[in-house]
């Protein structure tokens, strides 16, 4: 999964330390980060919009959606907010 370590203007793509992995946009701002242990993301993840705004936050399980995952909106607000069961919808607000 983790494969190219920087873009063409010498950014990182991501980064790994102490189980936590990363990832940044081309421009440097962050673009997610989360645990990631054993070759697979678990745990809470969150993901941002190049502006740095929060977008997604999450629960991953073998790179798999499962639990909540709560969608923000670009003025902040939840946009709606799901369930996954093993990368499965089982229910949507």
């Amino acid at each position: 999964m983790l494969e190219k370590k920087k873009y063409a203007n010498g950014q990182d793509v991501y980064t790994y330390y102490e189980n936590k992995l990363t990832y940044y946009y081309k421009n440097g701002k962050l673009k997610a980060e989360g645990p990631f242990e054993n070759e697979q993301m678990n745990g809470e993840w969150k993901f941002f919009r190049e502006n740095g705004q929060l977008w997604q936050i999450g629960n991953l399980h073998n790179h798999k959606k499962h639990g909540v995952w709560i969608r923000f909106n670009k003025d902040n607000q939840q946009e709606y907010k799901e369930v996954f069961k093993e990368g499965k919808l089982i229910k949507s607000k």
